[in-house]
């Protein structure tokens, strides 16, 4: 850049020389100073300019980034929404096949369960129709049962009035029964004399009573728990001899006569054999036994 041109002053006057020589320094310091000046503002405005379109380029480069970013960014943005898009299909998808495998499941369990509770009822049915049946037959067995009651009672009534009979038949067997003393001189109880007082002795339940007719011959006969044999018989005097196995011992009762108690013990039980009837080689009569034996 050229310097400026100026032209030059005029001269002055001589007296004034000094004067306008420092007028004329101070004018071209001044001048110079100007110029000087003049330097560092187009310096500034040159670095303005630098700083202006450093700028400017920056501001374009930011511009073109964000353009950049932007569609970076609404790419990303489609990508996302075309994702959810699917994600929506998918969990459309899903949730339409969980529902129809859950409509299924419902279908199926419902099913079964009227099944089950078809056959439940069905069960049901049957035990109350066994139930009604057992009722019935218990109804019936009931009526059964309330009709031998009544039976009962009526027997019962019966056994009453025999038991009363009974009791004054034995009232009166009494008076006809007697006791009379054994061959051992014990007299134990009532002693029978025939087949009808045999009977009202059997009873009157006090003692066991065993009926027997023996004949004579070699061997033993069995009576009861005990064996006779009888050894000799006297028709017209009506006595007899009679052998007695009891308890592992033989005992001679002899020359006895009808309706005389022959006493022997049995493991320290009293036993009574009484002779009612003689014949010829042939006696008949009971064995009288304790209901419990001694020990």
């Amino acid at each position: 850049m050229s310097s400026p041109q100026y032209p030059y002053p005029p001269q002055p006057p001589q007296g004034s020389s000094m004067k306008n020589a420092l007028a004329a320094g101070a004018i071209a310091a001044s001048l110079a100073f100007n110029v000087f000046l003049l330097y560092q503002v187009n310096d500034i405005r040159k670095e303005e300019a630098h700083r202006n379109e450093v700028v400017q380029n920056e501001i374009d480069t930011l511009k073109e980034n964000s353009t950049v970013m932007t569609s970076a960014q609404k790419k990303h943005l489609e990508e996302l929404r075309d994702d959810l898009d699917s994600s929506k299909k998918q969990l459309s998808q899903q949730a339409n096949q969980a529902a129809s495998q859950a409509k299924k499941e419902a279908l199926t369990f419902a099913e079964e369960q009227g099944k089950r509770l078809s056959a439940e009822n069905q069960q049901t049915k049957q035990a109350v129709a066994q139930t009604n049946s057992a009722l019935g037959e218990v109804k019936q067995k009931a009526d059964t049962a309330n009709a031998r009651i009544t039976d009962v009672n009526t027997d019962v009534s019966g056994v009453k009035t025999d038991l009363a009979g009974t009791k004054s038949e034995l009232d009166k067997t009494k008076s006809e029964l007697k006791k009379v003393s054994g061959d051992l001189g014990i007299t134990s109880g009532y002693v029978a004399t025939n087949s009808k007082e045999i009977e009202d002795l059997r009873r009157r339940g006090e003692r066991n009573i065993i009926e027997f007719s023996v004949k004579k011959q070699k061997n033993m006969q069995k009576v009861g728990d005990i064996s006779l044999r009888l050894d000799k018989s006297d028709l017209k005097k009506n006595r007899f001899t009679v052998l007695v196995l009891a308890d592992d011992k033989t005992v001679e009762k002899k020359d006895k006569t009808v309706n005389e108690p022959l006493q022997f013990y049995v493991a320290k039980s009293l036993y009574e054999v009484v002779v009612n009837q003689v014949g010829k080689d042939q006696i008949s009569g009971y064995l009288s036994t304790p209901k419990y034996q001694s020990r």
